[in-house]
């Protein structure tokens, strides 16, 4: 069972995400488990202070060391065993699909949720393992980008989804974003389903989606296709769509 562990300041966001959909089911399955900190409780201020002005003045407060240290180690499940300890952060490298694949076979995952104008640069620079941003926007607090990446994680666990097909077939699995889907009606006023789907023909229908997988890239994120190595049958697909595109 892997152990994910969230810091935040607001432990209240995370209860309806943890508890519905494939989140919910995948503790129940007994595939995951989620632990919520307040790392308030873990301050030594009197006041509970967990934030103070930065050395060398300027805007905004920091989040201070100590509570973030304290926590993070009173959440370890072994003293001998070094989780992974993520920050969410938009100074952080982005956050892709092979990353939820590498992370969903840890043990462990301890997630720092930030707020305020950043943290003292001791928590990166010695407590941290990595630093992830899910997009180049700033956000009010590291929460959402936490749920963001838990998510995608959590759902490649083995047994979590009920097709363990579906996690390998999804958009950015194979550098591609994923084929066009359709379903019953085969035609919806007068909106047809293409043949190939309807054919029985499995070889046919791998390659039309596989088609379509490419097309859908080069058309909506060309930037994942600057370093892919393409096979001779992509190659000829890209020459076709790039002067399709052209007329």
């Amino acid at each position: 069972m892997m152990r994910i562990d969230v810091l935040s300041l607001f432990p209240g966001m995370f209860q309806g995400v943890f508890n519905e959909s494939i989140l919910g089911k995948a503790a129940e399955k007994g595939a995951v488990s989620y632990h919520i900190t307040d790392f308030r409780d873990y301050t030594t201020n009197k006041h509970r202070k967990v934030d103070d002005y930065p050395f060398g003045g300027g805007a905004g407060m920091v989040l201070m060391p100590q509570p973030i240290f304290d926590a993070v180690g009173a959440v370890r499940t072994e003293a001998d065993f070094s989780p992974r300890i993520i920050l969410t952060s938009p100074q952080g490298k982005p956050f892709r699909q092979r990353d939820a694949e590498e992370l969903s076979r840890e043990k462990q995952l301890i997630f720092i949720c930030g707020h305020y104008e950043g943290f003292d640069e001791r928590i990166p620079q010695h407590l941290v393992t990595d630093e992830y941003s899910i997009g180049d926007f700033v956000m009010t607090g590291g929460e959402l980008a936490a749920m963001a990446m838990i998510d995608s994680i959590v759902r490649l666990l083995p047994g979590v989804l009920g097709n363990d097909t579906s996690a390998v077939t999804d958009s950015f699995s194979d550098g591609l974003l994923e084929h066009p889907h359709y379903t019953r009606p085969a035609d919806f006023r007068g909106m047809n389903v293409p043949d190939v789907l309807v054919s029985g023909n499995h070889e046919k229908i791998t390659e039309w989606r596989h088609k379509e997988s490419l097309r859908r890239t080069f058309l909506r994120r060309p930037d994942l296709l600057a370093n892919r190595s393409l096979s001779g049958k992509e190659a000829e697909w890209l020459s076709e769509f790039r002067q399709k595109n052209k007329e």
